[in-house]
């Protein structure tokens, strides 16, 4: 994955400013402010498939699974070939927080691929570790 073009938004910020700027307020939560970097007719789709259309249903989910979570952004990166019609980013890092009960965690990895279309996203796709680390805290696997 390489850098491609810059893009201005009204926000001033390239695809990948857009994403960063995205999860820094999701992650308050703020899902309102967060409307800001979105498309109408978004589309997000969570770990096991869990359709979503707004930021506000993102951070219902993440309350009705943790305690509190936040992201630690190690890298975004940008797919070679976007355009400012069309960018694909990516946001590669780690979750830590508290589960309901209180226990804190770190080092939960994810990746989210986001499509930037014309300064706004339009597509939101999200994997990460927490169903298999729920699935061990219930007795259920092994990692």
């Amino acid at each position: 994955m390489s850098e491609s073009p810059k893009q201005c938004t009204s926000a001033g910020l390239d695809p990948a400013g857009v994403v960063d700027e995205y999860l820094r307020i999701l992650m308050i939560p703020d899902p309102v402010n967060a409307m800001r970097f979105v498309a109408p007719g978004l589309r997000i789709r969570f770990t096991g498939g869990r359709a979503m259309n707004e930021p506000a249903e993102c951070a219902a989910f993440n309350a009705s699974r943790y305690a509190w979570v936040k992201k630690r952004i190690d890298r975004t990166e940008l797919v070679a070939g976007g355009s400012p019609e069309e960018t694909v980013v990516y946001s590669l890092g780690t979750l830590y927080g508290a589960w309901p009960d209180g226990t804190p965690f770190e080092g939960n990895r994810y990746v989210d691929r986001y499509v930037v279309q014309h300064g706004l996203i339009t597509q939101m796709d999200v994997w990460n570790d927490s169903a298999e680390w729920l699935l061990v805290r219930a007795g259920l696997a092994t990692l």
